[in-house]
């Protein structure tokens, strides 16, 4: 499977500013896959550390962390003279040894010459910490919808998106099937490649099922016995608040009485694992947009659409029917879901949403495009009436602002400044945004 972010890990390879790299990210969206594919494609040698599984490793750092030292070691446990040119070290799951975080700050300051990868889930990683400034970092999401188009071999497709080709409108149906199915899917690789290799979707269903438990079993293995309720309630409780007409979360409609004094430390956790992604709302749509931003209101939403349908229990059936039901089903929350995690994938900056006090207008996610700020509104489906954008427009008057629904592509004739982005070519926001 291409993963888009293997031209960023290309261009860290070739920078003469190069330092160590951690590749940050939730469990099971393809870490460990990626850095070995990489390193099988750009390097004449690979030395793969896996510290949780190899507790040997562990000593090679506990002495002290002399650069050479390390090296020397490694050579002989895997009994391969490391080039440092030619040769990439993968230092996996190194939440697991504190000792080969803090050497990442020597190797960069002593050996910058040697090649390392970093990777482990956010479930450790976020309970540890890395020399500050010492360390290139990337971020590995779920795989987006193009990358999903790829993998279930519709390249083409794709490349007459990236070029908007203008046959695109005659392959409209077709992109909403594939999305539709890409909203059960989901981009989690390990099912898209059950989906790939079998087009079952009850297998699907099944895998997806599976990963959400192996996240529950690491509720119990990486918290505090007293926080574990508190995560389960929360992980549990999204989907029914995304499911509302009004996604802001409520404490109170996890439990009664519940409060955020409660319930902060295990948000906080469930946010810096990368399994949920926390939305702030900002009051006023001036860079910098943070400024402005309201701390007690937010909306949650899961790391992939195809998790939350296995979570929701959406029947298969949905994905079979003609009509596009399953954009508008509960209240537009697969859709909401959709769209922030492209965004989240496709834009290095944070994403917002607006909202007026009274709650008469809210716009589904605000970002920063070079120096304009952009309001995103979502719709479900066809019917593109958005009172809360027309409001936001008349107040603020932005220079530019997207509407993204089913209908194709274009610029609306009416109002200059709005662009009509079908969902399925959400990704390519930052380049629309800069379309003639």
């Amino acid at each position: 499977m291409k993963r888009n972010i293997i031209k960023s890990l290309i261009a860290w390879k070739n920078s003469k500013l190069r330092k160590p790299l951690i590749l940050y990210g939730a469990r099971q969206v393809g870490k460990t896959w990626l850095l070995k594919e990489f390193g099988k494609k750009e390097y004449k040698q690979t030395i793969y550390l896996n510290f949780d599984e190899d507790l040997r490793l562990s000593d090679y750092f506990q002495q002290d962390l002399d650069t050479e030292r390390i090296i020397g070691a490694l050579e002989g446990h895997f009994n391969a003279k490391i080039t440092p040119s030619s040769t990439l070290l993968i230092f996996d799951e190194i939440q697991e040894c504190q000792r080969a975080k803090d050497s990442l700050k020597y190797f960069k300051e002593n050996a910058p010459q040697y090649h390392i990868a970093a990777a482990g889930s956010f479930l450790g990683v976020a309970s540890g910490k890395f020399p500050v400034g010492q360390v290139d970092s990337f971020t590995l999401y779920p795989m987006s919808f193009y990358e999903f188009l790829k993998a279930a071999g519709h390249e083409i497709l794709l490349e007459n998106i990236n070029e908007l080709n203008p046959v695109l409108e005659n392959m409209h149906g077709l992109l909403t099937d594939m999305l539709k199915t890409y909203f059960y899917v989901g981009g989690m690789p390990e099912v898209v490649y059950v989906f790939t290799q079998t087009k079952d979707l009850a297998k699907v269903r099944e895998t997806q099922n599976g990963i959400l438990e192996d996240y529950k079993k690491d509720f119990s293995k990486h918290i505090t016995p007293n926080d574990i309720p508190k995560v389960r309630m929360l992980w549990d409780s999204i989907p029914s608040h995304l499911a509302r007409e009004k996604k802001k979360f409520i404490y109170k409609d996890i439990k009664s009485g519940g409060r955020a004094s409660e319930f902060e430390n295990a948000l906080d956790w469930l946010v810096n694992t990368g399994l949920v992604y926390k939305i702030k709302r900002t009051l006023s749509p001036k860079l910098p947009l943070a400024r402005d931003q309201v701390r007690e209101a937010f909306k949650l939403f899961m790391l992939d659409t195809g998790l939350l349908c296995a979570k929701t229990n959406v029947d298969i059936s949905l994905f079979y029917i003609a009509e596009p039901r399953i954009f508008d089903d509960f209240h537009g929350a697969l859709t909401e879901q959709y769209v922030c995690q492209e965004l989240k994938c496709s834009t290095a900056n944070p994403i917002f949403y607006w909202g007026r006090d009274k709650g008469d207008a809210e716009i589904d996610f605000i970002m920063q495009h070079k120096n304009e700020v952009v309001p995103i509104e979502v719709k479900s489906g066809k019917n593109t009436q958005a009172k809360s954008l027309k409001v936001y427009m008349e107040e603020y008057k932005p220079k530019m602002a997207v509407r993204t629904s089913l209908k194709n592509w274009r610029k609306d004739a009416q109002s200059p400044i709005l662009r009509e982005i079908p969902l399925y070519m959400i990704e390519s926001i930052e380049k629309l945004l800069m379309a003639d």
